[in-house]
């Protein structure tokens, strides 16, 4: 008997290493890594010449993980050399006991093992490393995974690559491709030279947030559980010249100011036919809900005994008039910080509709700002996706734009003026998170724009009244100066993905469609910006110069311009933002 055991068990020779790039020299292909905490580096490493660098952050973890298709009731071992301290080791969804190890101590390089037995149905685990809240970043190098194979008869097998990949162009800012489908695949990802992957389960995709006029080359890539297929060979098309995002007649560069219309505070109140000629866009703050959840919004001017030079409601439409005679554009914004606005039912959905277009028509605007704040916008329980939303005040609101956008034609107006909170945070955090206990509203404006980017006129995020920002550099960033500006923008610009989900990416959009949403003085908002700081920001993204610690991941001269709160404050402040900005771009 012991001599039997000493040859070791017949099954021993087919125990593979199941894990894919377990040593990280193809970079982090086959791995995802939450908030895109993870890095490849070259030193230092354990082996070969590569290895995992992961940084925890806030609440997020760094975990890397990867799914790997097994042999149902049979034995593994899991094993990884790491450094750094609490550094975790595990494997989850096993069928029987999922198990984890850790390392306490920093310093040299540990050998982590564990082993599990797969339940008698189980086809995949997931095998993952993390680090530990408030730690440094800890490195993972020669990660395997050590059992029988489950290759042979009904096993998955790799895809092959694709094959009849055509590409055609649908509008100025999207391209339609279509394959034929792979035998065995359950994944395509569409991939797009300077751009992140697109992940699709069906054998076509639309690509969205391109540029007009513009010639662009695709590839596709098919996965199962075995793996990921080689790229298949590339198809072209060309936009086709101009359109996208409504709304046209806006410069090339533009200022963007919201008018206290219906209220007075610290800064005073700014008649209509007052406003500089600098303002391209003037959105007048604010349409306000009769209550949170009937959707009907409401505008009148000032009254008053509030503000003693208002104009009449004659003078004020007249005013209007002479603003777009002179190629300005006037919308009205809906929101703001008191204005919250809960589209929860389709009847709500249909009286902001006919209660915004009554406003529209009477004072003959140009098109709709949204700018829904606090607690306007959230994402409910299970509602992950931001491509495919199903929160109820989400899905009405993108079903109501698009009704206005509709009724009003190509040249309607949308801008949108939401927080970093719902649109940049969603890099980190999206809704209540998987498992819930995240702030619900967490990334929530992100299905808004992406459902409406194709009408999108404007998206001016506000980038101050912020909690610091984690940018795609995976550092965070504070308000105040060029640096915060040109990672939030970057960010827009480039893409990124959704709570570090690399298989649900929110494309960037056109430079044209973005303006930096900044206080006009200090009195305006948290997060003021000096105008020196304004130059760098600009020069970082229009022209790559003067940037700080912040590397961007492109050059945007079409980049559109600026937005401000407000137009009263700018006038407070003696037009230093405004002066500011002509002086940039020779207003």
């Amino acid at each position: 008997m012991a001599g039997f055991l000493a040859a070791g068990p017949p099954a021993a020779a087919a125990d593979a290493d199941l894990v894919r790039n377990g040593g990280f020299e193809a970079g982090l292909d086959g791995w995802s890594c939450s908030g895109g905490s993870g890095a490849v580096v070259t030193t230092p490493v354990h082996g070969g010449g590569s290895a995992l660098r992961a940084t925890p952050a806030g609440q997020d973890n760094a975990r890397c993980s990867q799914t790997v298709t097994v042999k149902p009731d049979s034995a593994y071992t899991l094993g990884a050399w790491v450094q750094g301290a609490y550094v975790y080791l595990g494997a989850s969804g096993t069928g029987t006991t999922d198990v984890s190890t850790w390392t306490q101590t920093p310093g040299a390089w540990k050998q982590l093992t564990t082993t599990f037995r797969t339940g008698p149905s189980t086809t995949s685990v997931t095998v993952y490393t993390h680090g530990w809240y408030g730690q440094p970043a800890h490195l993972t190098d020669d990660l395997t995974l050590v059992g029988p194979d489950p290759g042979g008869p009904g096993q998955p097998q790799l895809p092959a690559a694709p094959t009849g990949l055509t590409a055609s162009a649908t509008s100025s800012t999207s391209v339609a491709l279509t394959w034929s489908a792979v035998p065995g695949a359950t994944s395509y990802t569409v991939h797009r030279d300077g751009a992140a992957p697109l992940s699709v389960t069906s054998a076509s995709a639309t690509v969205t947030g391109l540029t007009a006029a513009t010639t662009y080359t695709f590839r596709v890539s098919a996965a199962n559980a075995a793996g990921t297929s080689p790229q298949s060979a590339p198809a072209t098309a060309t936009t086709p010249a101009g359109g996208g995002g409504g709304g046209g007649g806006l410069p090339a560069h533009a200022l963007v100011g919201y008018l206290h219309t219906s209220f007075a505070n610290g800064s005073g109140y700014v008649r209509m036919a007052d406003v500089p000629a600098s303002w391209d866009v003037i959105n007048l703050a604010f349409g306000e809900p009769t209550s949170v959840t009937s959707g009907d919004i409401r505008f009148r001017l000032c009254p008053v005994a509030e503000c003693p030079n208002v104009e009449s409601e004659a003078e004020f439409k007249a005013a209007v008039k002479a603003k777009q005679a002179a190629g300005k554009k006037v919308l009205i914004s809906i929101g703001g910080q008191n204005g919250q606005v809960q589209l929860a039912s389709t009847a709500a959905r249909d009286t902001f509709v006919s209660s915004v277009s009554k406003i529209i028509d009477e004072y003959g605007l140009n098109g709709l700002d949204i700018d829904f704040e606090g607690h306007s916008l959230s994402l409910a329980t299970g509602d992950t996706d931001f491509r495919a939303p199903t929160t109820p005040v989400i899905v009405n609101l993108i079903s109501a734009v698009k009704t206005l956008k509709a009724k009003y034609g190509p040249d309607f107006v949308l801008t949108m003026a939401p927080e970093t909170f719902f649109v940049q945070l969603g890099y980190q955090y999206y809704g209540s998170g998987p498992w819930g206990g995240q702030d619900p509203r967490a990334g929530a404006y992100l299905p808004v724009v992406h459902a409406l980017r194709d009408d999108l006129t404007l998206l001016h995020v506000q980038d101050y009244n912020s909690g610091s920002i984690m940018g795609l550099d995976n550092q965070y960033h504070s308000m105040g100066g060029a640096d915060f500006h040109v990672a939030m923008t970057d960010m827009l610009l480039t893409g990124f993905p959704v709570a570090g989900n690399t298989a649900r990416v929110f494309p960037a959009l056109r430079p044209d469609q973005v303006a930096i949403g900044l206080p006009a003085t200090t009195g305006a908002g948290n997060g003021h910006t000096s105008p020196a700081e304004v130059t760098k920001a600009l020069d970082c993204l229009t022209k790559k110069t003067d940037c700080g610690t912040y590397q961007t991941h492109g050059t945007w001269p079409g980049l559109r311009g600026l937005m401000t709160w407000s137009i009263n404050w700018d006038r407070f402040g003696g037009w230093e933002f405004s002066r500011n900005f002509d002086a940039y771009f020779g207003g």
